[in-house]
Formats: structure tokens, sequence, C-alpha cells
């Protein structure tokens, strides 16, 4: 619930759509040069982010208070298989399209949305919640966290990682926030490095 000036109460709803980007997961790769199709060609690398569940996260909202929990927790699976001899990590990323409006207002008289700083997942359940301030390698925005990042190396070229997310909004990083619907969408993406431009 929100406060407003008048003492009005006022419920804010937020819905924060989990979504793997449209490309899952990123391994860029320089020219080939052709091999004669009678030689044996190398297995292909793969990369995949998966949500099993928590697609949909909802939070209702204390005005100007830290502790504003989401409905539930997200699980991701990144996978990775046959990562070439190059690739020394897998970096997951969870990440916002922009900084000042990772959930954005749905009524037109209302010109706030939250920024990403507000936005706060726990990794594992372990640790504190952190925001989503950093720059991810997929959006120049500071609206990134990093989940995971695994090192690679020749026992591991393919195997998987398993994380959950729990999720906080603190308005006191909006405290003037209106009552309103907000709606935004997190992107989970990964990428095998180093990567070669195209």
């Amino acid at each position: 619930m929100i406060r407003l000036p008048l003492s009005i109460l006022a419920t804010v709803v937020v819905v924060l759509l989990i979504s793997p980007a449209i490309v899952n997961g990123q391994i860029r790769i320089g020219s080939k040069s052709i091999k004669p199709s009678v030689l044996p060609q190398p297995a292909a690398e793969s990369l995949t982010v998966t949500i099993s569940s928590g697609a949909a996260i909802n939070f209702t909202l204390t005005a100007n208070t830290g502790n504003n929990p989401g409905s539930g927790t997200t699980a991701v699976t990144t996978a990775w298989s046959t990562l070439k001899k190059t690739r020394t990590a897998v970096a997951v990323w969870a990440y916002f399209s922009s900084a000042t409006s990772a959930l954005v207002h749905q009524n037109p008289a209302n010109t706030m949305d939250i920024p990403s700083a507000a936005v706060e997942i726990k990794i594992n359940g372990a640790g504190s919640f952190l925001a989503l301030t950093s720059t991810s390698p997929f959006v120049a925005a500071a609206s990134g966290l990093q989940l995971a990042n695994i090192a690679i190396t020749a026992a591991n070229r393919t195997g998987s990682v398993s994380n959950t997310l729990g999720y906080n909004i603190d308005t006191t990083k909006v405290p003037q926030l209106p009552a309103d619907t907000y709606v935004g969408t997190l992107n989970i993406e990964a990428q095998a490095t180093p990567c070669r431009a195209i």
C-alpha cells in the first residue's frame, strides 16, 4: 500500500516478467574456412538459458520501505556443450533494457517509473539482495546483475549451472512512487568468452 499526501490508501501493483533474451546464449565466432565434407566436422558449440519456473513475479509495494518481496522465485538453468578450447568462462546475467525505466507505469497521468536500482535479486537464497546496477555485455544501460561466472576448463566444456532468484523492490529509492501498475521484463542471458567478432 502507498499513502498519498491526502492519506488516501491506494495500491501499487508491479508485474515483473522474466524471460530468456531472444538469443538465449551468445557465442560469437569469426569466419571459418570451408573444409572438405569428407573430413569429420567438430561438434557445434551450444549455450542455452531455460526458465523452468517463476516467469511472472508480482509485488505489492509499501511506500518508502526497503522490504517489498516478490511473490515467488525464478528457477534458471544455463547449459553449454562442446565449448571450444579457447573458451575460458560462461557468464550469466540478468538485466533490464533501461536503467531508468525497468518497470514502466501504465497510467498515462503518471510519469514515474521504477528504476533498475530499486529492483533487487538474491541468488540461490544466499547473501544480500543486490540491485541491478551493473553494465552487462548485452546492453549499455547500467541495469544488470551477474548471476554466475563459471570458469571453463577441459573438465567442464559441457556442463550447466542452476540458479534460483528471489526478488525485492526497495521503494526508498523511489519514495514518491504514485499508485499505479508497473510492468517490466527482466532478461536473462548467457555468454561464453572470450568472444571474437563475426
